[in-house]
């Protein structure tokens, strides 16, 4: 597995929530400050996606809650093809992180596993979600950019 720690360095990089993901491929409109931003890191390649968004993707295409042009395999490595994308897998310490978050906070395990990935390499995720962006107020332990 390739070293999470070297994907974090000095540089700035974000980490997208899944809907920030599928509304950037699908092109619906995000912030111009959130849009400035995926741009500036995109061009340091400091631009970060879960193995735990591909979980959510696929999950919803399954569900029928979202509708893909692609197979979800197919549809994540055209995404992640673009330039300045990486894919991270979720740490061990993330994982474990994720089930003793700070509470208050729902119970969505994308979301925590996103949030203790966040928390875990000090990068603020990108999301639109109120839940994480009143969590991230309330505990200070994730910045969050809005979408």
């Amino acid at each position: 597995m390739q070293n999470v720690g070297s994907f974090i360095g000095d540089r700035g990089m974000i980490l997208l929530d899944t809907h920030a993901i599928l509304w950037l491929d699908a092109g619906i409109e995000i912030t111009s400050a959130a849009r400035d931003r995926v741009e500036e890191e995109r061009g340091a390649g400091g631009v970060l996606i879960s193995t735990v968004s591909a979980w959510e993707i696929g999950t919803l295409a399954r569900k029928g809650r979202i509708r893909l042009d692609l197979e979800p395999s197919t549809w994540m490595q055209r995404f992640l093809a673009g330039a300045g994308l990486r894919c991270i897998p979720l740490s061990v310490e993330a994982a474990l992180g994720a089930s003793s978050l700070p509470e208050p906070l729902h119970n969505d395990p994308a979301d925590r596993m996103l949030i203790a990935t966040a928390r875990e390499f000090g990068i603020p995720l990108m999301t639109r979600d109120r839940l994480i962006h009143d969590y991230a107020a309330s505990t200070g332990t994730i910045r969050v950019i809005g979408c």
